[in-house]
């Protein structure tokens, strides 16, 4: 238990900021529909999906190649592999905002911002800068520094939501009451421009604030290195793409395959207002993965059973912590459906599923070790164009009959293929022995309880609902604490 016990510290460490930040620009969400309509937060949804594609592209596996060449015994020295991954980074980056802007027209269009090439600039910067920073963050976390790691998170987060308040609401009062004040930077047409705006400047902050990181070292570009990090990294690319793909391929899709493209975007709108609040289960499973990878890298190197129970002991409490967080935001909706307005209601059916499918993706996280340990990377590759091909396919099967619940059932689906698919290939090649049967149990139960809270939902009395759902979810906490015999007595003990 006690590897379990670390990465459940490190996780609440590392994982801070990213819940903390994604729960603050979750808070953005109320604002945003509330000012804007949804074909405008549409298109919102729709370039911020095309980012966070390009965001895994210009990555490229970096981060994860960093931290398996950085513990590797053929090289000594990790700032050599850190400076290599940082020029390469950068190098790619101004290549990838110099081809963007000399086509800036046609990338503006195809992003259906054709007439705001000012929005698609600021993104494109947005994102290298991102990119470049990415690696800086995965330095912090190996070299054991999470408060100044979750600090610059946290400045970063800040400074969007200052800025986007400030833009939004601030300046609008302003120019209402006294113009001549803010008429030199100011302009009351420019709209959700001041979305991505915000987002580039607290993203230049963020650069300036990780410039220690990128000094004090020797700056050294190995060929050598670079080629085999790059090897490593690749499939893990294809395996980003395909994750990202399925998080946003349905919204990509939606405008192609509508009839209606004035509707698509209305429902582009709506999916993406009710995915900030499926966005919890994201939340917590980013805030694992920032330090479940350090974690197996670290426990590859020791010997023996030891060393397989703590990867079952993290898959087990992974499952049962993302499982409360499910029960408690399906028995809590009443409250968290208002972070969003209420023309955007009608898509709350499809957070259940889109929660689900980011659980399912969040146990293939937990599977992917064996690929990672033993550099078969190339299946972390197969496994995500398996999932792609389920994406595409049930998108173009279910989206023009059923509009963005298809999208959702289509996460769904592609997720739970690469979960299972990883399994399967996981116990040939580098077997666990996770125990199944109990893990099912624990899912299946959680399911339960929901639709038991479902079934006694009152819907003339919200509060009288979740007074009486409370219970429910202290049962099942109850529950898996006995089965995994943990008592108070043992927790109080571990905390000392």
């Amino acid at each position: 238990m006690a590897g379990i016990k670390s990465l459940a510290k490190d996780t609440a460490i590392y994982g801070l900021s990213s819940i903390i930040g994604r729960f603050l620009n979750w808070c953005l969400v109320p604002l945003y529909t509330q000012m804007f309509p949804a074909s405008e937060y549409g298109v919102v949804t729709y370039v911020y999906a095309a980012v966070a594609l390009a965001l895994i592209i210009l990555t490229y596996g970096m981060e994860t190649g960093f931290f398996r060449f950085a513990n590797h015994e053929r090289y000594s020295d990790p700032m050599e592999v850190y400076s290599t991954g940082l020029i390469s980074l950068g190098v790619s980056s101004t290549a990838f905002v110099a081809l963007m802007l000399a086509f800036i027209g046609p990338v503006s269009a195809a992003l259906h911002a054709p007439a705001h090439h000012d929005y698609i600039v600021m993104m494109v910067i947005t994102v290298a800068l991102d990119a470049f920073t990415a690696l800086p963050f995965s330095y912090l976390r190996y070299a054991k520094r999470p408060i100044r790691f979750a600090s610059l998170r946290l400045i970063n987060i800040a400074a969007n939501i200052g800025l986007n308040l400030f833009f939004i609401l601030l300046c609008p009062w302003i120019w209402d009451n006294a113009p001549g004040w803010i008429a030199w930077f100011y302009d009351p047409d420019f709209g959700i421009g001041y979305i991505f705006l915000a987002n580039l400047i607290s993203s230049a902050l963020n650069l300036l604030l990780l410039i220690p990181e990128l000094h004090g070292f020797r700056w050294r570009f190995n060929p050598a290195l670079w080629r085999e990090m790059i090897a490593y990294s690749a499939p893990l690319l294809v395996l980003g793409v395909a994750g990202i793909m399925n998080q946003t391929l349905g919204t990509l899709l939606m405008p192609m395959l509508y009839t209606d493209k004035t509707q698509a975007i209305t429902d582009v709108g709506i999916y993406g207002a009710n995915y900030k609040i499926a966005i919890v289960m994201v939340m917590f499973i980013q805030a694992f993965r920032f330090a479940y990878e350090p974690f197996i890298f670290a426990r590859a190197k020791e010997q023996g059973e030891d060393r397989l129970q703590s990867y079952r002991d993290a898959m087990r409490w992974f499952l049962i912590f993302a499982m409360v967080i499910f029960i408690g935001v399906m028995y809590y909706m009443d409250i968290l459906r208002h972070f969003i307005a209420s023309s955007y209601f009608s898509g709350l059916r499809i957070v259940p599923i889109l929660m689900i499918a980011e659980l399912f993706f969040g146990i293939f996280f937990n599977l992917s070790l064996w690929y990672k340990l033993t550099d078969r990377t190339v299946w972390g590759m197969w496994l995500s164009l398996l999932g792609l091909a389920v994406t595409v396919g049930l998108n173009i099967l279910l989206v023009p009959r059923y509009g963005y619940i298809g999208c959702a059932w289509a996460a769904l689906g592609c997720y739970g293929v690469m979960m299972v698919a990883s399994y399967i290939a996981g116990r040939i090649h580098y077997p666990i022995g996770y125990n199944v049967p109990r893990l099912l149990f624990y899912f299946i139960a959680g399911i339960a309880f929901w639709m038991v809270g479902d079934i006694i939902a009152i819907e003339s009395h919200p509060w009288l609902t979740m007074l009486i759902r409370t219970p429910l979810l202290l049962l099942y906490i109850l529950m898996v604490l006995r089965i995994e015999r943990v008592t108070l007595r043992s927790l109080k003990t571990n905390k000392k």
